[in-house]
């Protein structure tokens, strides 16, 4: 969709450079009697090029396109006014690139959830830890359940420094229901160890409209927001229930994102069996339980916890209902092998069903302070 869209700007700019060919003599173009003058040539050479910039930067830097391209219809209106007879359809176009620049700017620009999240993670850069220098040893493994240190083993963190943040990029699909139609995204987020933190940042399409999410989970608090086009909340949660499912959420990204980081004295595991531990985690006022399995493999296979809760509807709380996420296959990241890809699940009495899928792009470890 961006790529078709970055054509129609190309073709549009393309238009415009006859009115530029015309002024100067370049080209007797029968379609334009009116003549144009070498000023006014030059405003329709200048709205060529800022249609071609905006579709070069709709494609490669997409957070700002869009006011290049509004410069671009600016310049489009002062050259087609004088010329309306000959090129009237060229308003048509102008609103057409100016609707969707408007969107972009709800999506993109620096009033956007995604600016909120760029603005929240340069914070974390400057008030976060920078990373441990101490590795993490085998010693550190022995306090733990059998099955929590093969898995560790496996990942490959012993020997590298401990976690204090990480960056995933990651991209999948995601659903409001069991009977929902299922949206495409490409998500990031970025976390810090101490103090916890969360932000996570999803780019979807619904109907083929842009919709835009944010949880943040930091300072204690954790809140979510989604908005189509940018603009319009369609779902939105906060308080001391999404702060505690934010911290079921922030515990399974260190078991599944940088396991080198459970090796924590604060996590209480109990041994369940050669295939089962379970986990007291505490951030601030919240402590939450999980339980992880693995497989036959050692390498972790689901996590689930019933403290997450479940949206009953929005902004009408939670209601009680166990969360899991199985995992289907792993891969390398640099020096450790983590999950590639998995799934959330909510469990309601009517069976279990996943509400997101993901593959797992790119995992960077120590981030803040870098």
């Amino acid at each position: 969709m961006r790529a078709a869209f970055a054509l129609f700007l190309v073709l549009h700019g393309a238009i415009h450079a006859m009115g530029f060919a015309k002024a100067f003599g370049y080209a007797e173009l029968a379609q334009l009697r009116t003549p144009i003058s070498p000023a006014m040539g030059v405003v329709w050479a200048l709205a060529a090029l800022a249609f071609g910039i905006a579709a070069v930067l709709c494609v490669a830097v997409p957070r700002w396109w869009w006011a290049v391209a509004v410069a671009g219809v600016v310049l489009s209106s002062m050259a087609i006014l004088p010329s309306w007879g000959d090129a009237r359809a060229g308003a048509v176009a102008n609103v057409a690139v100016l609707a969707v620049a408007a969107a972009a700017c709800f999506v993109d620009g620096p009033w956007s959830q995604r600016a909120a999240y760029a603005r929240d993670v340069a914070r974390l850069a400057v008030t976060g830890d920078l990373p441990a220098v101490r590795v993490v040893t085998d010693a550190d493994l022995e306090p733990l359940p059998p099955p929590v240190q093969r898995y560790l083993r496996l990942t490959g963190v012993v020997g590298h420094p401990r976690v204090e943040s990480f960056r995933v990029r990651m991209h999948g699909r995601i659903r409001s229901g069991p009977e929902a139609g299922w949206m495409p995204l490409v998500a990031e987020q970025v976390n810090t160890v101490t103090p916890p933190a969360r932000l996570f940042y999803l780019d979807a399409r619904m109907l083929g409209l842009p919709v835009t999410g944010y949880h943040r989970f930091a300072d204690g608090a954790a809140s979510m927001l989604v908005k189509a086009v940018g603009l319009v909340p369609v779902a939105t949660d906060a308080g001391d229930a999404m702060t505690r499912a934010e911290t079921v959420t922030f515990f399974n990204d260190l078991c599944v994102f940088a396991p080198a980081t459970l090796v924590d004295p604060a996590i209480a595991w109990t041994t369940v069996d050669n295939r089962r531990a379970r986990a007291h985690f505490t951030a601030g006022s919240q402590t939450i339980a999980a339980e992880l399995t693995f497989g036959a493999d050692g390498r972790l296979a689901d996590f689930w916890s019933d403290d997450r809760g479940h949206p009953a509807a929005v902004g009408a709380g939670t209601a009680g209902q166990r969360w899991s996420t199985p995992i289907t296959a792993s891969r390398r990241f640099g020096d450790f092998t983590l999950i590639g890809h998995g799934e959330a699940r909510w469990h309601p009495p009517t069976g279990p069903y996943a509400y997101i899928e993901l593959d797992i792009d790119d995992i960077t470890m120590n981030v803040v302070g870098h």
